[in-house]
């Protein structure tokens, strides 16, 4: 008996990404049944362009990006939820590669891995070291609390079962949502697997992540959700 292919949500969350949303959402649509674009209050037109191009758009509460995806995971429809950047640093044809093992039963939450595939923005600089470094440091401190062999808990780029996140009770407001959906999955008891997926830089502009001003968030995090 043949069974039905399970639906996929992909969710774009936005902050000033007029340059590269329009991109963006066209790239995903042949990968999703539906799109989900949650704008974090821009500025520019990233909105309007969205609201142009006939996706939902959810418009979040200003908190941030953790805020906007617990939204997104609310209202998506979708069996399989797969999360991508709005700044064209993520290639949207990895997101076969993402839901392939959900589908197959192996896994509850898959995420892109770019310590294994290659990243274009964590190697170079300064703050970049220090990017890779603390993010190889909670990695580290997840897989011995976990006894798991993870390499990469921070990219924003993966997939999950609608069901599985729903039930993980996500709590983090900003970008330390990523890090614990990976701890609160692998609390919960549900099958983390990871990708290789490569990072591209920013199309256009810095990251929007100040690591002078939520370093300590991280911390906390990890600690809270080590427990």
């Amino acid at each position: 008996m043949a069974h039905t292919p399970l639906t996929k949500t992909i969710v774009i969350p936005t902050l000033n990404e007029e340059e590269t949303i329009a991109d963006v959402i066209e790239q995903c649509r042949p990968y999703g049944d539906e799109i989900l674009v949650v704008d974090g209050r821009s500025t520019d037109r990233t909105a309007a362009i969205a609201a142009s191009m006939n996706v939902t758009l959810l418009i979040d509460n200003g908190k941030g990006k953790g805020a906007a995806i617990r939204q997104a995971l609310a209202a998506a429809q979708g069996d399989i939820v797969v999360f991508i950047d709005a700044d064209g640093s993520h290639d949207p044809r990895d997101i076969p590669r993402l839901v392939e093992p959900i589908a197959a039963g192996r896994a509850d939450h898959v995420t892109g891995s770019r310590i294994l595939g290659g990243s274009s923005e964590l190697f170079g600089g300064f703050d970049e070291f220090i990017r890779l470094a603390g993010s190889s440091f909670i990695t580290e401190c997840i897989n011995w609390r976990f006894k798991t062999k993870l390499s990469d808990s921070q990219n924003g780029l993966r997939a999950i079962r609608r069901d599985v996140a729903l039930k993980l009770g996500l709590k983090e407001n900003i970008t330390t949502i990523e890090q614990e959906m990976v701890m609160r999955t692998l609390k919960c008891g549900y099958r983390m697997a990871e990708v290789p997926t490569h990072e591209h830089k920013r199309i256009v502009g810095p990251s929007k992540i100040k690591l002078s001003r939520v370093w300590f968030r991280y911390g906390y995090s990890l600690l809270k959700n080590l427990l």
